[in-house]
């Protein structure tokens, strides 16, 4: 009876081990309760535009079409109301590292509007990427596993479509489909559109690692991904932060739930100045006392805590970040908002998305007209229109500011919908009146641009969405717990040398 008693002692200590050596590659998640910080970097300081005009054209082109692309489904199809290739220039990335030997970085968008992780995988092709960022395709090794066509992973990649739909279209034998055994035959290539690009990928499992500044690196053994090998217009990978299971968050929470129900961003106020877009902008996994006094400090806030507004479920689009807007105030005149803004109906159309990958808000046109009228009726009459400034940068309206004049711009208050902030969030006036020069190197006229766009009415899907640029100089927090959204004014720079600190 000895022998098998050894055994059994042998056996329970190396599985003892092996537990213990499972949750190490874990260690630096499941053991942390401090926040992890991640930079985020401004596109813009990668790319090339021939002047403010050519900028502004672009980051329009790009907020409309993605609009008009990825959220929504046009009834009556439109042309774009400008004409020129897609570039980046209003996105902001970070980093993952794939910890093979050796360990290869992929720089991905970090997007609240889409919730799939994924990333070029070689060989890789792009059709009209010509003049975008240069990808760096991954080559996966041996650690990388194929997503099996039975996993849930699998058919939440796929819009939710049953296990047996996705053997079918594997074209798993019919036995298989059957017997609902499709663990060995591996998931259908996926289809993903955005706005202005799309691209075809195949789900994998990878470890991977999250390089954080403020805390040891994270470590996920099975985390799932798309690799793509073709792609339209979208040369470089996104990581999805919206609302679904295979997220970064959400993948985060399956194994750091004090990381993964909670994060929040804060991007640095930059005008489109060169010098201030090179600043990372801090990414904050997990909570990191918000709600504490000690975060109402000078140099982290401007304005106090938190203003609070509840998500709104999608059940067309679970992984949108939606809100309810009531109104908007242009000095002191409060125009209501449409009901589409206000909530979402069950078709899953209406409400404000919160977006970090788009760049301005995009309003229903019955508030933007409200909206441009307004700004005419207290701009008009002291400030000429500046119609060829607007015809060039796809924004209006634009007027010429003469010197010393700017105080006129009138303040812009959004109200949400069940917000624990009555007064509104006040955004700062270079959040959505931005103010350059005519001509290259400072020289012509002042001109300024409201910084929001008409989003049409005629279709389905959201009605509106926060863009980036207006949420400047917040810390934006997504309480996934607790299932709200949360906006508080933030000396970002200021935020991120803190943290780093800490």
């Amino acid at each position: 009876m000895a022998f098998p008693l050894f055994f059994f002692f042998l056996s329970f200590l190396l599985l003892v081990i092996s537990s213990s050596s499972s949750s190490n590659s874990y260690t630096s998640i499941s053991l942390s309760h401090q926040p992890v910080l991640l930079p985020l970097t401004h596109s813009l300081s990668s790319s090339v535009f021939n002047s403010t005009h050519h900028l502004l054209l672009s980051m329009s082109a790009r907020s409309y079409a993605r609009f008009h692309g990825h959220f929504r489904k046009s009834k009556h199809p439109r042309p774009s109301p400008v004409s020129l290739s897609l570039s980046p220039g209003s996105d902001y990335t970070l980093s993952l590292t794939l910890p093979t030997s050796p360990s290869r970085t992929v720089s991905l968008f970090m997007d609240t509007g889409s919730d799939l992780v994924w990333f070029p995988c070689s060989p890789f092709s792009c059709i009209l990427c010509e003049g975008k960022q240069r990808p760096y395709p991954v080559n996966l090794t041996s650690a990388a596993s194929r997503v099996p066509c039975g996993s849930p992973k699998c058919s939440a990649a796929h819009s939710s479509a049953s296990s047996s739909d996705l053997c079918a279209i594997a074209r798993c034998p019919l036995d298989s489909i059957e017997m609902s055994d499709c663990s060995s035959h591996h998931c259908p290539q996926l289809y993903y559109a955005y706005g202005d690009g799309s691209f075809v990928a195949t789900l994998y499992d990878h470890p991977i690692s999250i390089e954080a500044t403020s805390a040891p690196s994270l470590l996920i053994d099975n985390f799932t991904f798309g690799c793509a090998h073709s792609a339209l217009g979208e040369p470089v990978g996104v990581a999805g932060f919206g609302r679904s299971v295979l997220s970064l968050p959400a993948q985060l929470a399956m194994t750091s739930p004090q990381l993964g129900n909670s994060f929040s961003y804060c991007l640095v106020s930059h005008s489109f100045d060169s010098d201030r877009v090179r600043r990372p902008s801090p990414l904050i996994l997990g909570r990191h006392g918000y709600d504490s006094k000690s975060e109402t400090t000078p140099e982290r806030s401007l304005g106090g805590g938190f203003s609070y507004t509840n998500m709104l479920d999608n059940p067309k689009h679970p992984y949108f970040y939606s809100v309810g807007l009531e109104a908007i105030s242009v000095g002191g005149t409060k125009i209501p908002a449409t009901e589409s803004l206000k909530r979402v109906d069950a078709n899953g159309d209406g409400g404000m998305v919160v977006d970090s990958g788009t760049t301005y808000t995009m309003l229903p046109s019955q508030l933007y007209k409200s909206l441009v009228s307004e700004f005419e009726r207290r701009l008009g009459k002291l400030h000429e229109r500046a119609s060829e400034t607007e015809a060039r940068t796809g924004l209006q309206p634009c007027y010429y500011m003469d010197s010393g004049t700017s105080p006129d711009v009138p303040r812009l208050v959004l109200h949400f919908r069940g917000s624990s902030n009555t007064s509104g969030v006040e955004l700062p006036r270079r959040n959505y009146f931005y103010e350059f020069a005519e001509a290259a190197g400072g020289k012509g006229r002042r001109v300024g641009c409201l910084m929001m766009m008409d989003g049409g009415d005629d279709e389905a899907g959201p009605a509106g969405i926060l863009g980036n640029y207006q949420q400047q100089g917040f810390e934006v927090v997504y309480d996934l717990e607790k299932r709200r959204v949360g906006f508080a004014r933030r000396r970002c720079a200021s935020l991120w040398d803190g943290l780093g600190r800490r």
